[in-house]
């Protein structure tokens, strides 16, 4: 997916849309050459849903057409609340959970892993990044790329990095299980899910 210019994204969306950056370095660029606030009313509302958009679009990793079709989904079931179905969608995602698990260090490096034919679910490769991935489907390393450079010293940094409530990996076997559906809570969200739908339904 294409984005442009990430640090200059980055400093209209906030570092968090992007791990590059999320660095020492781009915390002092910002510092040293922050732009001067105007005077004025500031952002209108639609303004405001329409950054939240973009920040959890660009977050996932997700291209705007993909995007709108899972708000169109999500508004379209009655009796849930489609803030929390918007999320789980996002977060269901198998580049995503890639990421969660940490076998890559970014949702980028994450989509290019499954594009690459690395990773299984349910003993299937999968090289679709947008693959909906459902609860008890077990995801693993493909046998024959254990051995790849991007999966060294895996175990030390699995170790560093807490796993999240609703996944369950074994360094060892690499494969792993989504145990439950993500939460709000079990999974923190990328931006204000509710804003991102208000700006959909105007």
């Amino acid at each position: 997916m294409k984005t442009g210019p990430r640090y200059k994204i980055a400093k209209r969306l906030g570092a968090s849309v992007f791990e590059k950056a999320q660095t020492q370095k781009f915390a002092l660029s910002e510092a040293r050459g922050g732009r001067v606030k105007r005077r004025g009313r500031g952002p209108s509302e639609y303004g405001k849903q329409m950054l939240e958009k973009q920040k959890v679009r660009i977050t996932y990793g997700v291209p705007e057409r993909q995007f709108a079709r899972y708000v169109k989904e999500v508004m379209a079931k009655h009796g849930a609340n489609p803030a929390e179905l918007l999320h789980r969608t996002l977060e269901m995602r198998l580049d995503n959970i890639i990421w969660r698990l940490g076998l890559s260090p970014t949702r980028r490096g994450a989509r290019q892993m499954v594009a690459h034919g690395h990773i299984t679910v349910n003993g299937k490769k999968i090289r679709v990044p947008s693959h909906m991935v459902s609860v008890g489907d077990r995801i693993a390393v493909r046998d024959g790329s254990r051995a790849h450079k991007g999966f060294e010293g895996f175990a030390e940094r699995f170790a560093e990095r807490p796993l999240p409530s609703w996944l369950s990996w074994s360094p060892k076997d690499m494969q792993g299980e989504v145990s439950t559906l993500p939460t709000l809570l079990s999974a923190d969200p990328a931006g204000d899910m509710s804003a991102v739908l208000s700006f959909y339904s105007r």
